[in-house]
C-alpha cells in the first residue's frame, strides 16, 4: 500500500502541492487525473523519492521513500520526459538497469523488446518519441518492480502498442501484485484498466474513489417532459417538472430543444421514480464516463460547462 499524507511543496511563489492525500492499495492500478499544472508530475517525483516535500509524508507499506535506497530498488519509474545518455542503445541501458536493480530480468527485457519490435543495438537517439517510451517501459518492467509509477506512459504510442503495454502491466498486477500509479490524459484507457481514480487540482485532492462508485455516484439524465394535456396550461406542466427535479440533487442542467440534459448525484432508481411523477415523454438515465466526471468535477467550476458538454 502507498500512503500520501498532507503533502506540500512550494517552488518560489508557486504552491505546487497543497495538502495532497492519496491511498493506493496493494495490487491495484490507480489512475491519477488532473488538468495541466495540477501537480501530477511533481507528486510522482516526490513518490519516486526525487523531490523532498516541504511538509507531509509518503509511505510504501509503512516505509518512507526519501533517502531509502532499499525501497527505491522496488520502485519503477517511467517519467513523462525521458533521458538517455548520448550514443546509448538499449543494450547499454541494460547494464545501467542491471546495476541499479537486483531483480532485473534480462530475459524479460528481451521478450519485451521483441514484442515491441525494438532493436536493442540501435542508438536510442534515432528512435521516435513513441519508441523511446516503449524502450523505457521495457527496461522498467524488466526491473520487476513492486511499485510502478507512470507519468503519461502512452503518450506517443499507437493504439496497438498501447494495448500491448497495458496488457503487460495488467498481467504483472495480476501475477505479482504489483502496485501501479498512472497519470494520463487518456481517460478512456484509464477507465478500462484502473481500479481506483484520484482527481487533483491546484495541488489538492478533489476526489478519490474506486471506479465502480464513480460510475454509480453521478448520472446523466436525458429527459423531455410531456406537453400540456386537456385544460392544463404550460405553467402547470413546467411546475410539475420543476417539483420533481427539486427532489433530486441536480448538479447541472442544460436544454437543447425539448430535451433537457441533467447531471445529478442520485441513483438511477431514484431518478426514474422521481421523474416518473412528471410524466416524461423521454427518460434515459446513463452513468457518466470517467471523462465526463473529470469535466464536471473540474471543468464545471472553471469553464462554461454548457460549452464543454
Amino acid at each position: 500500500m502507498i500512503n500520501v499524507r498532507n503533502l506540500h511543496k512550494k517552488f518560489d511563489k508557486t504552491q505546487a502541492l497543497d495538502g495532497i492525500d492519496l491511498t493506493i492499495n496493494r495490487g491495484s492500478i490507480y489512475g491519477l487525473v488532473g488538468t495541466n499544472g495540477a501537480g501530477k508530475t511533481t507528486l510522482i517525483r516526490h513518490m519516486a523519492g526525487i523531490l523532498k516535500p516541504d511538509e507531509g509524508e509518503i509511505l510504501f507499506d509503512g516505509e518512507p521513500v526519501l533517502e531509502n535506497t532499499a525501497l527505491k530498488q522496488k520502485i519503477g519509474l517511467v517519467p513523462d520526459e525521458l533521458y538517455f545518455p548520448r550514443g546509448y542503445a538499449i543494450k547499454d541501458m541494460t547494464k545501467i538497469y542491471n546495476g541499479m536493480y537486483d531483480s532485473f530480468d534480462e530475459e524479460r527485457l528481451h521478450e519485451l523488446t521483441k514484442l515491441f519490435r525494438l532493436d536493442e543495438s540501435a542508438q536510442l537517439k534515432g528512435f521516435s518519441k513513441g519508441m523511446k517510451k516503449q524502450a523505457a517501459i521495457a527496461l522498467t518492467l524488466a526491473s520487476m518492480p513492486d511499485y510502478l509509477l507512470l507519468d503519461e506512459p502512452i503518450d506517443g504510442l499507437d493504439p496497438i502498442i498501447r494495448k500491448l503495454v497495458w496488457k503487460q502491466i495488467v498481467d504483472d498486477v495480476a501475477q505479482r501484485e504489483m502496485t501501479v500509479l498512472v497519470s494520463s490524459h487518456n481517460l478512456r484507457d484509464l477507465e478500462s484498466i484502473c481500479d481506483y481514480v484520484g482527481i487533483i487540482d491546484s495541488g489538492k485532492t478533489v476526489m478519490e474513489r474506486d471506479l465502480e462508485s464513480i460510475r454509480e455516484g453521478i448520472n446523466k439524465v436525458q429527459v423531455a417532459f410531456a406537453q400540456k394535456q386537456g385544460n392544463q396550461d404550460d405553467s402547470e406542466v413546467e411546475s410539475k417538472a420543476e417539483e420533481a427535479l427539486a427532489k433530486l440533487n441536480v448538479l447541472h442542467r442544460d436544454k437543447h430543444g425539448s430535451i433537457e440534459l441533467i447531471i445529478t448525484r442520485d441513483s438511477a432508481e431514484k431518478i426514474e421514480e422521481t421523474l416518473a411523477t412528471a410524466n416524461p415523454l423521454v427518460l434515459d438515465v446513463l452513468p457518466l464516463s470517467l471523462e465526463e466526471v473529470f469535466i464536471y468535477e473540474l471543468g464545471g467550476e472553471k469553464y462554461d460547462f454548457s460549452e464543454i458538454m
